[in-house]
């Protein structure tokens, strides 16, 4: 069966890929422009940040959306909000009872493990006053969860009845398009304060690993840019662009 989308996208669907991220990326070398969702059964060398391998088996969601965002790089970078509150409005819609939730920069948790990632790609084309074009990868575990990750990872399997990929990526889609129409009429403030209420850790403290450092923190809140607000133990605060965070053990 076949994802409904809503009007105006259009949809490649492939048995087995690479990945739909570089599927994404050949297209759009190609003059591609989209919206266009690729969608994948199986991926063959799915990736997460850093360079990490994504495990993509059967059963559970592969896909990315092509668009051009008509932005500069940096207020396209802001549409991993808008994904990540469209992945948690798809998980919560096969769940009763779970607590979904979103956690920065861009996974979704459930009952705070990781359900779902999200990886944005573009053309790197710093020059260009708008960004010719971007791929929003999305990876949900809707079967099964990988035995090894480097956060604690579940299924929507370990919570109720899987849907099929095709009906994940048909409430994933039309959440997209709700949140998305929401950010091109208001700016990133609406998606900035729906992402607050869903946050996971907020008043919590947290560990940032960033690049040749690493900071403790209580996460306060985001910036009116999506930076993660850190208040230190001196009294300061610290906004944090790019890293990755850690919960502290109960």
């Amino acid at each position: 069966m076949q994802p409904v989308l809503p009007q105006g996208y259009e949809l490649a669907s492939f048995e087995e890929i690479d990945s739909t991220n570089e599927e994404a990326r050949r297209r759009a070398q190609a003059g591609e422009r989209g919206p266009l969702w690729i969608w994948a059964l199986r991926q063959t060398a799915g990736r997460g940040r850093r360079g990490r391998a994504w495990e993509s088996p059967t059963g559970n969601l592969s896909c990315t959306l092509l668009l051009a965002p008509g932005v500069a790089a940096a207020d396209a970078a802001r549409l991993s909000f808008v994904a990540a509150l469209a992945v948690r409005d798809a998980v919560s819609h096969f769940l009763a009872g779970a607590t979904v939730q979103v956690k920065w920069p861009n996974d979704v948790l459930i009952d705070g493990n990781k359900v779902a990632g999200i990886l944005l790609e573009s053309s790197g084309d710093s020059g260009s006053k708008t960004l010719p074009w971007l791929a929003v990868g999305i990876g949900v575990n809707l079967a099964r969860s990988p035995e090894a990750s480097a956060f604690p990872a579940t299924s929507i399997s370990a919570h109720a009845t899987a849907p099929t990929p095709s009906e994940a990526l048909t409430q994933l889609a039309a959440a997209w398009d709700r949140h998305f129409r929401t950010w091109r009429a208001n700016g990133f403030a609406p998606i900035r304060k729906a992402w607050l209420e869903y946050a996971a850790g907020i008043g919590q403290t947290v560990t940032a690993r960033l690049p040749g450092e690493t900071v403790n923190g209580t996460f306060s809140g985001l910036d009116q840019d999506g930076a993660l607000l850190l208040a230190l133990p001196d009294g300061s605060n610290r906004a944090i662009t790019a890293g990755e965070v850690f919960f502290a053990a109960p």
